[in-house]
């Protein structure tokens, strides 16, 4: 079985692809033969070491993924042989309040080995099913990227319809955000500084656009959008470049959604406007499996495909995490062709 390994130092140069042992199922497990896997963010920091510095090598990177199941262990009720899957995320988070160690054990792609591979094994309660409207390559963009956006405006916050809703960005978690406000019935707020990827994102069902590289104050525009009350939801990507923007941009009452560092995790900033608005900060990390079940159901309910911006090969991950480094893309980056021998 070929996996891709991050094997004794840090680095995206140092990511090869290794035969691996296929290890024996336990009897509540279930074997899959991976077909796709897609890429965030945290999958470039956790290979490069600024994730966590701390993290045992060797391991096999990214945590999305989508496959057959091709063996189930002999205790398996939840699944059988020929059952389209995604993994979760984090292996034990089931139901909404997650467990701290638990959930930060058991996540894939660090400290657990991830979905770069040919094959994995995971726990019959840590799959869901996939979306029968979705391909592989489609399916494996939703662990992490839609789930977050899933979280951010639905478990955690219910966006309601109306609402203005400010996705910073056009990657996958931002796009995933359109798409879901959208469907809620909220008006659609987009923020770049390319004018092709505003064109894309006003495609996806985007109201209104900002390029923020032409108008860097641009929760002053958001203000003007929403006749100076504010958006009710930010989903916040950037992190400390971009927070104190997105406070300002938000209504009295409302919630920054904390979902990425892309601009910086640190930064002195005012909490006066926090305080005098009645803000809330939530601070958003993917979900457990239940809400990804209901997210996937909403998904089929309402036709809705994910946002594919490139396809590379299963041998090509590195040039993936490169090309994901570069910002260039729009929605999400996948990896596709895992040329599995099922037996």
């Amino acid at each position: 079985m070929k996996a891709h390994v991050l094997e004794n130092s840090f680095g995206i140069e140092n990511i090869q692809l290794r035969e691996r042992e296929v290890a024996d199922l336990g009897s509540h497990e279930i074997r899959i033969a991976m077909k796709a896997a897609s890429l965030n963010f945290r999958d470039y920091l956790m290979v490069t070491g600024n994730y966590n510095p701390k993290l045992k090598l060797p391991m096999v990177p990214l945590s999305d993924g989508a496959g057959e199941v091709i063996e189930v262990g002999k205790s398996v009720t939840r699944f059988k042989k020929g059952d389209r899957v995604m993994p979760t995320f984090s292996q034990n988070w089931i139901a909404k309040r997650p467990y701290s160690d638990d959930m930060r054990k058991s996540t894939l792609g660090g400290p657990l080995d991830g979905t770069a591979c040919e094959m994995m094994h995971v726990p019959e309660w840590a799959a869901v099913e996939i979306p029968e409207s979705l391909s592989y390559a489609e399916a494996a963009t939703l662990p992490c990227a839609a789930l977050t956006a899933w979280s951010s405006l639905v478990t955690m916050n219910q966006a309601k319809p109306g609402e203005y809703v400010v996705v910073l960005g056009t990657g996958g978690v931002s796009m995933f955000a359109l798409q879901f406000a959208k469907m809620l019935g909220c008006k659609v707020i987009a923020t770049s500084s390319s004018a092709d990827k505003l064109k894309k994102a006003e495609a996806l069902g985007a109201d209104y656009v900002i390029n923020y590289k032409e108008k860097p104050e641009w929760a002053k525009e958001v203000r003007k959008i929403t006749r100076m009350q504010g958006a009710d939801h930010i989903i916040e990507v950037g992190g400390a470049g971009t927070l104190e923007q997105s406070i300002r941009a938000v209504r009295m009452d409302g919630v920054v959604s904390l979902i990425g560092i892309l601009a910086g995790s640190s930064k002195e900033l005012n909490l006066l406007p926090v305080l005098m608005q009645n803000v809330r900060l939530q601070g958003i990390l993917v979900g457990g499996r239940e809400a990804f079940e209901d997210m996937c159901r909403a998904v089929a309910a309402n036709g809705l495909k994910p946002a594919i911006d490139k396809t590379f090969g299963f041998a090509e991950l590195q040039d993936a995490i490169k090309y994901l480094k570069s910002g260039s893309h729009f929605g999400k980056v996948v990896l596709a062709g895992h040329d599995t021998a099922v037996p």
